[in-house]
């Protein structure tokens, strides 16, 4: 997954139009003096073999120097790499909680107002985009009510407070979207478990209507949702490019979109792969969350 992410991003940029010379060197500068910048970094050799340069360095773990800002690509992503991660760790979960809590909600009602209520929301979540979303939150919450900044960032260092101001209303933006995705999954898991044998007999045997939907029936519809959370994660680290940039938050997203722009090749190359890496990573965590929540997975059954 790694190789094919680094592969397409590396080709793309290859043949997309464009000269960062002219960003080094300045726009007032000579063919001259940009070709000279082209055999220093290497990009007047074919393309074949300015690939087999980017993997023989990638091996070794070296992702490159960015061309303008004097500083590796490692250096430069992991800095603005505990901000995006936070951001779509919050967002994910209050996507979670907002969702299973819909989802919940809308099973044990089945066809009742509140499960049409709970799924109207759900759908809303779904149709509306993020981007759009989150300029209603600031019109509402900033700028009318005055409660929350309208961007910018505050590190946890400096204020907790001041953190969890700048990071709330990105993170609703983008949860939002996302919490129709779990809702609509919880309550089609819900409604599968709780028509199983299992849980009649449970009610049947006098338990408390509490244990057995918490304890019982979510425990076991836990494990397609969980599914749907490893998923959610590439949508969220995606979806924090377009919120960093509205919200104004220094985030890995807001670097790619800065290195696209300016056509920082080996910022965006060395930003497309780590956040692909993380994205893996999560998946790998989901996969053995499943033999946690379901030991027929790890019995092999």
């Amino acid at each position: 997954m790694l190789f094919v992410v680094s592969l397409v991003s590396f080709v793309i940029i290859a043949i997309v139009p464009g000269d960062v010379t002219a960003e080094i060197a300045g726009s007032d500068s000579t063919e001259a003096q940009r070709a000279e910048i082209r055999e220093r970094l290497g990009l007047d050799r074919p393309m074949v073999e300015q690939a087999v340069r980017w993997y023989g360095r990638l091996l070794q773990g070296d992702l490159g120097q960015s061309y303008l800002l004097n500083k590796s690509v490692t250096e430069a992503v992991l800095e603005r790499l505990p901000i995006t991660l936070s951001l779509a760790a919050i967002a994910l979960v209050l996507a979670v909680m907002l969702g299973v809590l819909l989802g919940i909600l809308a099973a044990i009602k089945h066809d009742s107002w509140l499960d049409q209520g709970s799924m109207s929301i759900a759908l809303f979540g779904l149709s509306i985009p993020d981007f759009w979303f989150a300029l209603i939150l600031i019109s509402v919450f900033a700028v009318g009510l005055g409660w929350l900044p309208t961007g910018g960032y505050v590190p946890a260092s400096e204020s907790l407070i001041g953190w969890a101001r700048s990071m709330t209303l990105p993170a609703l933006a983008l949860a939002i979207t996302q919490m129709g995705v779990v809702a609509r999954m919880t309550r089609s898991s819900m409604l599968e478990v709780m028509s199983q044998d299992y849980i009649r007999t449970a009610r049947a045997k006098g338990m408390r209507r509490h244990t057995v939907i918490f304890k019982h029936a979510l425990r076991n519809a836990l494990v397609p949702i969980v599914t749907v959370v490893g998923v959610m994660t590439g949508v969220l680290l995606g979806g924090a490019v377009v919120i960093e940039s509205v919200f104004s938050l220094p985030g890995v997203g807001r670097l790619i979109i800065g290195a696209i722009q300016r056509r920082d090749y080996p910022i965006i190359q060395g930003g497309l792969l780590i956040t692909a890496a993380t994205f893996v990573f999560v998946n790998i965590l989901v996969d053995l969350a499943y033999g946690w929540l379901d030991p027929r997975v790890r019995d092999g059954r």
